[in-house]
């Protein structure tokens, strides 16, 4: 079984360099990818995480202010 993970997706590569650089300090394993095909986002690049983080990533990136365009879990 494949667990579920989340897609955070932006407007700016810049905010997805961000966002990553904050999770990991936070300690949570994240990874800069491609945006998969079946999302749409005005940038090329999203970040993939642990869907058990969700809550935390949506609290630690709202209060450093990082723009993002949405949040999709995938599985």
């Amino acid at each position: 079984m494949v667990a579920d993970y989340g897609v955070v997706l932006f407007y700016t590569s810049s905010a997805a360099i961000r966002a990553e650089k904050i999770l990991l300090k936070d300690g949570i394993p994240v990874k800069l990818i491609p945006t998969p095909r079946e999302l749409s986002s005005d940038c090329g690049v999203a970040l993939r995480f642990s869907w058990c983080h969700e809550m935390r990533a949506r609290e630690l990136l709202a209060s450093a202010c990082v723009e993002i365009a949405s949040i999709h879990m995938m599985n």
